[in-house]
């Protein structure tokens, strides 16, 4: 009886299917947050950079178009494109040639006029003079120039600032090569203005008619200190 039973319940205990729990298990960390983090770390540090590198063009537009400052610090008129002095042949007063370009090296105050020098050709010769004394311990990187357009004596007013000390750099220039670097402001003739030449040769400034000699100083001191870095006394 007992074998029986025993039979009959491993009968059944084989006909009943065999069941599989499955548990959840947690999925391996491969470092995907880490990654994350790192892409947008650097993200922010790309568009950082582009700031930076971005911000001068920024701030000039900003400059130009919001702010846009009117005020003008300049008294002379800047000219822009500068005009560099040509390369010409200039005479001494005895005919001597001499190289236009043996004029560069220094900061320049020119003028220009006829041989007569009539009472506003001399009110020029003084506040030329008086200019570059003005600058103090800057004065000895300014030259005085005078360029004569015609080939008549001198007048005394003229011979005498030759003269002098420091002495007035008289030139004679061909009208036409005159003219073709320098240029008067409309309404005026050449010899009515003083003409600001930089060590390069290059013309980049021009004074106005019958100007106020505290302002030209004020742009002449301007232009030495921005020049202090490069330029030094002396040819």
């Amino acid at each position: 009886m007992s074998g029986s039973n025993s039979s009959a319940r491993d009968g059944r205990l084989g006909a009943e299917p065999l069941t599989l729990t499955v548990h959840s298990v947690a999925a391996p960390d491969l470092g995907l947050a880490g990654a994350s983090g790192s892409t947008a770390h650097g993200r922010l540090k790309m568009l950082f950079i582009l700031l930076v590198c971005a911000a001068p063009v920024i701030a000039s537009y900003l400059t130009y178009f919001v702010i846009r400052p009117s005020a003008r610090t300049n008294y002379g008129t800047l000219i822009q494109p500068t005009r560099s002095l040509p390369d010409i042949t200039l005479h001494r007063l005895d005919g001597t040639a001499v190289a236009a370009r043996t004029l560069r090296g220094q900061w320049l105050i020119v003028a220009v006029g006829a041989s007569g020098c009539d009472a506003a050709c001399q009110r020029r010769l003084y506040m030329q003079r008086q200019l570059r004394e003005m600058l103090g311990a800057e004065r000895d990187r300014v030259d005085k120039v005078w360029l004569v357009s015609d080939g008549a004596p001198l007048a005394p007013a003229l011979r005498a600032a030759v003269d002098a000390k420091p002495a007035v750099t008289v030139l004679r220039i061909d009208p036409a090569a005159l003219a073709a670097w320098l240029a008067p402001e409309p309404g005026h003739g050449l010899e009515e203005h003083l003409y600001i030449v930089d060590p390069m040769g290059e013309w980049m400034m021009r004074m106005p008619a019958d100007p106020e000699p505290m302002r030209v100083k004020r742009d002449l001191e301007r232009l030495l200190r921005a020049s202090a870095s490069w330029d030094l006394p002396g040819r």
